[in-house]
């Protein structure tokens, strides 16, 4: 049986109401950037309420497994593409394929929206991100610095779809 047989992948319903669980889910997918990348990451400045307002701006998604909210990713539309962000997926099971899943869902939206491509950004020290959105068809597009810094601290990627 497949393993990804039980995880159900859904846009977040209106409803939704389980924001300290979800919360809690990117601040454990994201708890290894600690003390790798610099400046921090933004997940630790994100609040229940915060991620309430990112969902009424972006379209989210979710990964449901058994019950349990096992992933998610948020999309926020923009004129020519969709931008990309707080791709999370609970840490035991990461390497399964929940994090394709979700990155197709919002593929998915963009192709059905006639967008022309997602964009996403990882951070420059994170280089098994870059190979696994590499893997996903995305290249690099650019460079970045965070306010304060003289040097790049964010590699932009982007899928361009067919």
């Amino acid at each position: 049986m497949d393993q990804l047989a039980t995880t159900l992948v859904t846009e977040l319903p209106p409803d939704f109401a389980q924001w300290d669980e979800l919360l809690a889910l990117i601040l454990r997918a994201f708890a290894y950037m600690d003390g790798v990348i610099d400046p921090p990451s933004s997940a630790h400045l994100l609040t229940p309420e915060s991620l309430r307002r990112k969902a009424g701006q972006e379209t989210g998604f979710l990964a449901v497994e058994n019950g349990p909210i096992v992933g998610c990713i948020f999309a926020l539309e923009r004129e020519r593409d969709f931008y990309v962000g707080k791709l999370a997926v609970e840490p035991g099971l990461q390497g399964r394929g929940i994090g394709g899943r979700l990155m197709q869902a919002v593929e998915d939206l963009a192709r059905r929206r006639g967008k022309q491509a997602i964009e996403l950004q990882t951070r420059i020290e994170l280089t098994a991100n870059h190979a696994a959105f590499a893997r996903l068809g995305f290249r690099e597009a650019g460079r970045t610095a965070h306010e304060g810094y003289d040097r790049p601290t964010s590699i932009t990627m982007r899928k361009v779809l067919s």
